[in-house]
């Protein structure tokens, strides 16, 4: 599928470049993929790292430029070593062998080619792990399409409610419509969440939602319109951990961390409308000590 790019329409960006060329689009990268780390990965959802972790393949370069972002290092500076297809298939099949209870995809929809092809590769060698796409949320339904079959839970971070938002904090005025059909998409082609009796997500959506400091109005009208359109469809996570890092000091309200009125109000609104697949966290998953290193 390198066809795909030799003219990159692969995120909502659609820059149009050849990246088997050389040349970078808005993301940064070009046609050979960069990984910044390989781990298991205790802190992502109950649901997804079962006894040791989920197995987090954690790519460099990002289609959003959030001001916030944690991984800033990967995301905008493209921290990471190259890998080819055959190395890329070895480390999905290295995960396994220690143990991960899912192979955890980070931020890797613009390398959805090269990942398709590796995962077919693995799989041919015994990988048998779910798939999860751990992505931004900014996706094209057409990308969602090329992973039927590959891709058994997707993880889209649902950031905003409002296209001003997604302009201010992450360069993208058209997140919102954009993430939404994504999200239609991703629903409509795994279905509903289906859990192992052990608890373990074997396949579905899980759909998280970073609460922002002074944007509590917009979270809860996100949080009313997932419970509107997919119900119980979907999991949801309500993620209390927002730390200001990077250049949030430049963009007030988020120079400040979240309040604990401004998380719980989002958190009873989801109980109250009747949502029982929901995440939440305590305020011990707040801090800069849960962020990789990628040194």
């Amino acid at each position: 599928m390198d066809d795909l790019l030799a003219s990159c329409t692969l995120c909502p960006r659609r820059c149009g470049v050849n990246r088997n060329a050389g040349a970078r689009g808005f993301c940064g990268a070009c046609s050979a993929v960069r990984v910044a780390r390989t781990m298991l990965h205790r802190w992502e959802e109950p649901c997804l790292v079962g006894v040791h972790g989920a197995g987090a393949v954690f790519f460099a370069h990002c289609t959003l430029r959030c001001v916030y972002c944690q991984n800033h290092a990967i995301s905008h500076e493209g921290r990471g070593r190259e890998m080819d297809t055959e190395a890329l298939a070895a480390a999905f099949l290295a995960l396994a062998a220690e143990g991960a209870a899912t192979l955890d995809l980070v931020t890797p929809t613009h390398y959805t080619p090269q990942i398709l092809s590796a995962l077919t590769l693995a799989r041919a060698r015994g990988l048998t792990l779910p798939v999860v796409w751990n992505t931004s949320g900014y996706e094209t339904a057409e990308n969602i399409a090329r992973l039927a079959g590959a891709v058994d839970i997707y993880l889209p971070d649902l950031k905003y409610a409002s296209e001003e938002s997604g302009q201010l904090y992450s360069c993208a005025p058209d997140y919102a419509a954009v993430a939404w059909d994504a999200l239609a998409a991703m629903v409509a082609q795994v279905g509903s969440v289906q859990f192992a009796p052990d608890g373990q997500l074997l396949s579905g959506v899980l759909v998280r939602h970073l609460v922002l400091p002074g944007h509590r109005h917009e979270s809860i009208a996100l949080v009313e319109r997932l419970w509107a359109e997919f119900g119980d469809a979907i999991q949801l996570s309500l993620m209390r951990q927002y730390t200001p890092l990077y250049r949030a000091h430049e963009f007030p309200p988020l120079h400040r961390r979240l309040t604990t009125f401004e998380y719980e109000s989002v958190v009873d609104v989801a109980r109250e409308i009747g949502m029982t697949r929901v995440y939440v966290q305590g305020a011990e998953a707040v801090g800069s000590q849960y962020v990789p290193d990628f040194a």
